[in-house]
C-alpha cells in the first residue's frame, strides 16, 4: 500500500524537479544505486520494471527504502496494464508510470489515490489523461518532441504539468532548455545512472551528478 498520496507525490515532483529512473535485476546492486541518488538529494525514483520477476525485486527494494532511506518515494515505470499496476501498488508503489495512455490503469490507480503518469505524445492524449485525473503527464519519448513541443502545449494549456522522459541529461544546457520551456520535472535514466567502460555503476559519479542536476534545476526554477 502506498505511503504517499498522489498529491504528495506530485508536490515532490514539482519541488525537486527530478525523477531518476532505473532498473537492475540484482537487488544488492539496485540498493547501492538507489542509495547513491538518495545521497545526491533525489527523493523520488522510478523503478522501470522491465525484467523477469521485477515485482519481486521491487518488493524487496521498497522494504529497504522504507527502512533505510526516509523520505524516498518509490514508484514503478514501464507498467502496461491494470493488473501489473495493481500488483506493484500491493507492493507499496507510490506512483505508476506508463509508456502509453491506458484508461484501465487510470481507474485502478485513482481507486487507491495513487498517482499515475501516462506517456503521451499529442495534445489530445494529454487532454484525455487530465480528464482521467492525471496530475503530471509524461512526455515520451521526450527527445523526439523536444522543449519546443512543451512550450507549444503550455500556450493553450498553462495548467498542464509535463515530465519529459528520454532525451534528458544532467547538463545545464539540456536542463535549461526543458525548464525554460515550462516542464514541471524531468525523468532521467541512463544519462544520470550510467555505467563505466567495465559495465559497472560509478556510484560516486551517480551521486555527484544527481546533486549537480538538482542544483541546476533549483536555480532554473527560482
Amino acid at each position: 500500500m502506498a505511503n504517499y498520496t498522489r498529491i504528495e507525490v506530485a508536490n515532490v515532483m514539482k519541488q525537486t524537479g527530478l525523477v531518476p529512473l532505473f532498473y537492475n535485476g540484482d537487488i544488492e546492486v539496485s540498493k547501492k544505486v538507489i542509495k547513491a541518488v538518495y545521497d545526491g538529494g533525489a527523493r523520488l525514483l522510478e523503478f522501470t520494471a522491465r525484467g523477469d520477476f521485477a515485482h519481486e525485486v521491487f518488493g524487496e527494494l521498497n522494504k529497504y527504502v522504507i527502512k533505510e532511506l526516509p523520505g524516498m518515494i518509490m514508484g514503478v515505470g514501464s507498467v502496461t496494464d491494470a493488473a501489473s499496476a495493481s500488483r506493484f501498488m500491493a507492493l507499496g508503489a507510490n506512483f505508476i508510470v506508463t509508456p502509453v495512455l491506458r484508461e484501465d490503469i487510470a481507474i485502478v490507480c485513482n481507486r487507491r489515490k495513487v498517482m499515475w503518469s501516462p506517456g503521451c505524445g499529442s495534445l489530445t492524449e494529454i487532454c484525455k489523461a487530465e480528464e482521467l485525473g492525471c496530475e503530471v503527464v509524461k512526455l515520451f519519448p521526450g527527445g523526439i518532441y523536444g522543449p519546443g513541443f512543451v512550450k507549444a502545449i503550455k500556450g493553450p494549456q498553462p495548467w498542464t504539468s509535463i515530465m519529459p522522459t528520454g532525451g534528458v541529461s544532467p547538463t545545464r544546457d539540456n536542463l535549461e532548455g526543458w525548464f525554460n520551456a515550462g516542464v514541471t520535472c524531468v525523468g532521467m535514466g541512463s544519462k544520470l545512472i550510467s555505467k563505466d567502460e567495465n559495465g559497472e555503476y560509478n556510484l560516486d559519479k551517480i551521486e555527484s551528478d544527481t546533486r549537480r542536476a538538482l542544483e541546476i534545476i533549483s536555480e532554473l526554477k527560482s
